[in-house]
């Protein structure tokens, strides 16, 4: 696929793009509190690479990641110089009189005269039907031909017989962006491969979102370790110029592996912090894709982490939304999955610093909304009595 024939704004060469979804907040942990200083030297790092792709969402970071665009990338880059996605939200509109006013100040807020892509928002069964009743679609290609707009694509959680669905509903689309990674490759319930067929089947470019699974393929178990550390000596048995300080992170094998099927336009990459932006610089500049004994010790790390049985949360926070009992079901499922593995006090301490105003686990009414929002279609409600069982003892 020739990239620059479908995106000329996107270098075939720079495929990694900054996730604005979880960016790197100051002391307080409020969850507006962006560090905006500690974003702008993130940026400045991400452009002085060559880097240049930005996607953020109305409600990434309640507003703030939005803000974050303007201050730290529109109001110190021309225009010309970087690439932004924003999203239409399914919780930002109720009508069709809504989308425009609210694209509008989407705009107003990132600072641009237009957007480079716009995504319907994380499309599945359950919201489809409100993006066909207000012509949300229809909309996005009025606002492409006055120029606000340079493509329409969209988001998606769902399996791969919906996607087709919309694809022959909507052949326009020009991009679809799935959760692409190797554990959720073979899924039953996210379909990566699946889908990457389907976009295939439809010559629609893919831009990949969760290729870390939320920062969970990046911190993998010890034994999952423990074998990149063997493949890496192997390496350094056929390369003797090699040593430990080349060798390449958990999250650099994720990343190379969504990277490296020629349907995928662009990884997109959460990075709240400067290791995290310097890490995924040195894996995209001069990017090797996987070969064979890296896909083999991937399969490995798969099942290793299987076997940890941990909970498969990639804190998209879209459970969050909708919680009537403001529980941070992301932050404790970290708390539990880290107690499961390391089995240290640390992770009872955060999770008392994430209950602290409210939102124990024990406080579900078992609404079931949080489930109906969940990508990885996980059994919340379930999830939660085990959480309370080991911390609320």
């Amino acid at each position: 696929m020739e990239l620059k024939q479908f995106f000329p704004e996107i270098d075939p060469e720079k495929r990694l793009a900054l996730g604005c979804m979880r960016l790197p907040l100051r002391k307080s942990g409020l969850e507006s509190a962006i560090d905006y200083d500690l974003c702008s030297q993130m940026v400045d790092r991400f452009m002085e690479a060559g880097f240049n792709y930005f996607d953020t969402a109305r409600v990434y970071h309640g507003r703030a990641s939005e803000r974050m665009i303007k201050r730290c990338i529109a109001d110190r880059y021309p225009r010309e110089s970087f690439v932004l996605t924003n999203k239409l939200s399914d919780s930002c509109f109720k009508a069709e009189e809504d989308i425009r006013p609210l694209f509008e100040d989407q705009l107003r807020v990132c600072g641009v005269p237009y957007f480079d892509f716009y995504l319907m928002h994380a499309l599945n069964r359950e919201n489809y039907d409100k993006y066909q009743n207000t012509h949300a679609f229809e909309t996005a290609q009025e606002l492409k031909a006055e120029g606000k707009i340079h493509h329409v694509g969209f988001s998606f959680h769902d399996d791969a017989e919906f996607l087709e669905k919309i694809l022959n509903d909507h052949p326009e689309v020009e991009i679809v962006q799935i959760q692409f990674n190797y554990f959720d490759f073979n899924s039953p319930s996210v379909q990566s491969g699946r889908l990457y067929e389907i976009c295939e089947k439809y010559d629609k470019p893919i831009l990949v979102m969760e290729p870390v699974r939320g920062g969970s393929l990046a911190n993998v178990p010890p034994a999952a370790e423990a074998a990149f550390r063997r493949l890496w000596e192997k390496e350094c048995e056929d390369d003797p110029l090699l040593s430990d300080d080349d060798r390449p992170s958990a999250a650099s094998y994720a990343l190379r592996f969504a990277a490296s099927f020629p349907q995928i336009a662009m990884v997109l990459s959460g990075m709240g912090n400067m290791d995290m932006i310097e890490d995924n610089i040195d894996t995209f500049t001069d990017l090797c894709p996987i070969d064979e004994d890296e896909l083999e010790t991937l399969e490995t790390v798969k099942a290793l982490i299987e076997g940890e049985d941990m909970i498969q949360c990639t804190a998209c926070h879209y459970c969050t939304a909708g919680c009537p009992q403001k529980i941070r079901i992301p932050d404790l499922f970290s708390d539990y999955n880290n107690h499961k593995l390391f089995k240290t006090w640390n992770s009872s301490y955060y999770y008392n610093i994430h209950t602290a105003d409210g939102g124990k686990a024990s406080d579900c009414i078992k609404c079931g909304k949080c489930e109906l929002a969940c990508p990885q279609k996980l059994p919340i409600r379930e999830l939660l009595e085990d959480v309370a069982s080991t911390f609320e003892k």
